[in-house]
Parts: C-alpha cells; structure tokens; sequence
C-alpha cells in the first residue's frame, strides 16, 4: 500500500468516525451472531437493541456453524451476566443514591438500607461480581454480592454530600493500598508481552533497567488482591521473581518449601553440600 493510499484509508476511517460508524470484521460479526443466541444475551441488552442487532446480522452467513457443532457436556457455568448490572451501572454515572435490601451471612435480609454506589467489580476468583457501596447511616465501606441482593432503587442525593463520599471512599482506598514489585528475570524478556498479560487485570508501571536488561512491573493492589496476584506470580514460574512485597515473599517460600518437602528434598544447601 502506498502513500496515498494510506492517507485516502485514514480518511474515510476518520469521516466514518465522525459520523457514529464503525467497522467491523467478519470474525466480529460471526463472534455477535453466535453471542445473541445465548440465553443472557436478553438480560444484556434492551428488546429494541437485541432486535435491531438479530434484524443487521439476520442475512450474514460468515462462519455460521450452529447447524454443523454440537456441543459436548459441560460442568454448570456461573453467568458473567447479572441482570442488575445495567441499573446499578446507570446510579454509578449519574451519582445517585440508593436503598438497597441485602443478605448478609447467616441468610439474615437487611432491608431498606440508605447508601451510595460507588463501583463494580469482578471477581476472576470467585466469578462473581461485587458491588462496592457507602453505608451513609454507618459511615462504612461495603462489598455485596450481586446474588445476595434482593432489591434496590435508587435515591436524591445533594451533589455536594456525593462529592464527599467520594473523597471519603477515596481516602479509605487509598490506605488499603500497597505496591509489589516483581522483576522479570532477563533471560525471558522475549515473553515480556504475555508477561504483561498476567497482569493485565492490575493497576501497574513498567520500568527498564537499560543496565542490566531488566524490565520491573509496579504493581499497585488493595489487601484483598493478594491472593489473586500470588496466583498469577506462581503461573509465571520462573520468569519472575518478588523484589519487594514482604506478603507475597513469605507466601512464595511457604510454598516452595512445602513442594521440596513433598519430592523429598528438606534442605537444598544441604543437598548441594553433600
């Protein structure tokens, strides 16, 4: 492709963005079609928009494989889906209070609670997803289940009072926060990008030492992301190594220790003595 050609294709990409257009590849349209046959694709979009997409992709063909695969038995799947993700999401933009009526342990229902949205988050532990809310009457920082909650609605909240909330959601964060470094050893800074893959889910910074041809990964992490990155640096293997993280040092050696005790091998220096 020559050099006019490159700036006609920029073009018509850039008036097609101006407009609301976009394109999109037949493997994207084959992936929606088949998309839109799963139960949940009802819960996640508005009749209007569930029929306007089946209407576009109706009459498209590509790799259209339902009648040639069948699909061998599986074990029970949890949805990704939960139908009170489009309201919970629309009180998060529009900063709007809520009441809400939620299942705490012991199956006990806490109805009528006055509070404030904050985010939702996803467990990829757990499979689930988590809505992060303000109590306002006990002044805490809440994580619920989406399963476990029965009801909400949303409530008027002053502007200025949902400013506050956020700062004060922002200060408590912030305090829970730590950082880990974790330093990719040289030798497989070929696999730099799956490495980074790993820790796509993370809030992070890279760095290169052009010195010694290291790249180090600043992970930035709340308490309870620890396990989840542990299990991401075990994944690695080799590739990585802790730099600084005194939890996830610890966490490292206990398991290393319990592997060489179960091959038999108690003490390497030992070993390596002998």
């Amino acid at each position: 492709m020559h050099l006019f050609e490159k700036i006609f294709n920029h073009q018509i990409i850039s008036r097609l963005e101006d407009s609301g257009t976009f394109m999109v590849t037949s493997h994207e349209r084959s992936w929606l079609k088949t998309m839109l046959e799963h139960p949940a694709s009802a819960e996640a979009f508005t009749t209007y928009t569930l029929d306007k997409l089946r209407s576009i992709l109706e009459l498209d063909q590509v790799m259209d494989t339902s009648p040639h695969l069948i699909e061998k038995a599986r074990s029970l799947e949890k949805q990704v889906y939960h139908p009170l993700l489009p309201t919970l999401r629309r009180h998060i933009m529009n900063k709007t209070g809520i009441r809400i009526s939620y299942e705490i342990k012991g199956g006990r229902v806490k109805t009528d609670h006055l509070g404030f949205p904050y985010k939702l988050e996803y467990s990829m532990v757990k499979r689930e997803w988590y809505l992060l809310w303000y109590h306002t009457r006990h002044h805490a920082f809440m994580s619920t289940r989406l399963k476990h909650i029965h009801a909400v609605t949303a409530e008027s909240i002053k502007q200025s009072t949902a400013e506050r909330i956020l700062q004060e959601i922002g200060n408590t964060l912030d305090s829970r926060k730590s950082e880990v470094v974790i330093e990719i050893i040289s030798t497989y800074n070929e696999e730099l990008s799956r490495i980074l893959y790993a820790f796509s889910s993370f809030e992070k910074n890279v760095e290169y030492d052009l010195g010694n041809d290291t790249y180090r990964i600043r992970v930035c992490l709340l308490g309870d992301e620890m396990e989840y990155l542990l299990s991401k640096i075990r994944f690695l293997g080799k590739r990585v190594q802790v730099m600084e993280g005194d939890y996830l040092k610890r966490r490292m050696l206990e398991a290393s220790t319990k592997a060489l005790e179960r091959y038999g091998v108690v003490n390497v220096s030992e070993e390596r003595s002998s």
